[in-house]
């Protein structure tokens, strides 16, 4: 009797379900797999079920899934080569073990952590294009019973599904994450951008940009989204003696964490799936020039640890390879993350942290260096104008108040997306105020309570308790007073008091935090 004859009409009509779950979504091959180990469960009338990955570097296997009642605590169990499993990668068969206990390709080193007794057990091999590289296990056949051939018949056809699933999934997953490298090699680019700069403050900053730039000190660029901070890392490069080497970027949030290591430091032949040749990394790639390390913050912990050893010995293996490779790298790294606050919740290694923070640089917020507001916009007219065919001007009187009124909480990121707006919505010869799109706080105010209220306040800066009369603290218990007063006006909607602060929700949450509103 061939295999589909002997199926049953609802075992049939489950791999049917199966089939068409694998074909409809490739982008959780995770929930894919526990559904499918669901599903064998329930057709051989088993307790537990798991499925287990190759680990190709020294051939253990990991529970990638594990079901039943002690799967939560087995998943971060290693798997030796000398086990049941271990036996059906290595000779890429079946097998059927109707007394566990007995059977010298036993190893209980997840029983005897888990303290779940395996009886009985059903193994297939995974195979993607032939090779295994994972089993399937059922285990304890339900009422006492033992695994036969007509659980194998199932099971070698979930296996070959599953095998399906893990190959698509792991496809989509390449062509996500390779587009996602392609997508920040774009955005890096290998040009410079123009810098522009009025404000004392900014050029401050080159000033000591000036004077650290020949050295090889580590730099740690800080400041909120959207200040430039790549700009500044251009600068410290371009006014270095590495000027003629690269200037190569990095963007940490950008890539999964494996690809980012293969980014970083490179990959050999065969070191993962899609490895099909020897590549280099973006260390390599940056060798005698500078590095720069987009959003450290997002660094995965076992990164951190390979990243600081770069920078004490100037040498790292790629992926998949013992060979050491030294490079003369200069690394410049950017945040808009509190690392300190990372380092003492543990997300962030403290040595990493110390060691990158060699020379800090903080870079202000837009709103703090007005200077640079108008330069700015009008910088960003002339690119935009030239892009939409618009013959502007410039702007009109209005329109440049309202550029130096709003708060900018996205800074110039900000800046630059309300001008092409500006530029696509505007017509020549001057962008007008409304073309802007900004929505500037409206805040009337009557002779009330309330602003007798504010009149106390006034007095109580002017002369506090404890002597404290700095122009930092009075700002504070102004802001503390004013944000609670729109809170109270809005019912402590977060996000329509940032309409009427004219300020991101997230900035508003932020300053809940900082001015301790609660």
């Amino acid at each position: 009797m061939s295999e589909m004859a002997s199926l049953t009409f609802e075992k049939l009509k489950t791999l049917i379900e199966i089939n068409g779950r694998i074909n409809s979504n490739y982008s959780d091959v995770n929930a894919l797999l526990v559904y499918i180990l669901e599903s064998a469960m329930r057709l051989v009338e088993c307790e537990s079920s798991s499925l287990l990955l190759v680990n190709r570097e020294d051939g253990t296997l990991r529970f990638m899934v594990a079901l039943g009642p002690k799967g939560a605590e087995a998943k971060n169990i290693t798997v030796e080569k000398n086990s049941i499993a271990g036996w059906v990668v290595e000779h890429n068969k079946h097998v059927i073990v109707n007394n566990v206990g007995l059977d010298s390709r036993f190893s209980d080193t997840v029983q005897n952590k888990t303290g779940y007794v395996t009886k009985t057990m059903v193994a297939i091999p995974m195979r993607v294009k032939g090779q295994c590289i994972g089993v399937i296990e059922l285990l304890n056949k339900s009422g006492s019973r033992g695994f036969d051939n007509s659980d194998l018949e199932i099971l070698d056809l979930l296996a070959s599904q599953a095998g399906i699933a893990y190959l698509n999934a792991d496809s989509y997953r390449s062509v996500k994450e390779n587009f996602s490298v392609l997508q920040s090699n774009i955005d890096s680019g290998s040009g410079y951008h123009p810098f522009v700069a009025k404000s004392p403050v900014v050029l401050d900053l080159l000033h000591v940009i000036d004077e650290v730039a020949k050295a090889n000190t580590t730099i740690l660029i800080t400041g909120e989204s959207g200040v430039g901070k790549e700009l500044f890392a251009e600068q410290i490069h371009l006014r270095s003696n590495r000027v003629e080497k690269p200037f190569v970027r990095v963007n940490c949030a950008a890539l999964s964490s494996a690809l980012l290591e293969s980014e970083l430091f490179g990959h050999v032949k065969g070191a993962f799936t899609d490895a099909f040749a020897d590549r280099k990394g973006r260390f390599e790639a940056a060798d005698g020039g500078t590095l720069f390390l987009d959003e450290i913050g997002e660094l995965p912990l076992e990164l951190q640890a390979k990243l600081l050893r770069v920078l004490q010995n100037h040498s790292f293996e790629r992926v998949g390879s013992n060979e050491t490779v030294s490079v003369d790298v200069r690394i410049v790294a950017a945040s808009n993350r509190n690392l300190e606050k990372m380092v003492s919740e543990g997300t962030f290694r403290s040595d990493l942290y110390y060691r990158l923070n060699v020379m800090p640089l903080n870079i202000p917020p837009l709103r703090e260096r007005k200077e640079d507001l108008l330069p700015l916009a009008k910088f960003f007219l002339a690119e935009f104008a030239n892009e939409t065919k618009k013959n502007f001007e410039g702007f009109s009187s209005t329109a440049e108040k309202t550029l130096l009124d709003y708060y900018w909480p996205g800074n110039i990121r900000e800046l630059e997306n309300s001008i092409e707006r500006a530029c696509v919505l505007g017509r020549p010869p001057l962008i007008q105020a409304e073309d802007l799109r900004i929505n500037l706080p409206v805040v009337k105010v009557q002779k009330t309570e309330s602003s007798d209220t504010f009149e106390n306040l006034a007095d109580e800066i002017a002369n506090p308790a404890d002597g404290d009369r700095s122009l930092k603290t009075a700002l504070n218990k102004f802001k503390t007073a004013y944000i609670k007063k729109i809170l109270d006006s809005t019912s402590w909607n977060q996000t329509e008091a940032g309409k009427i602060l004219g300020i991101q929700r997230t900035y508003v949450s932020r300053l809940m935090n900082e001015l301790h509103i609660r």
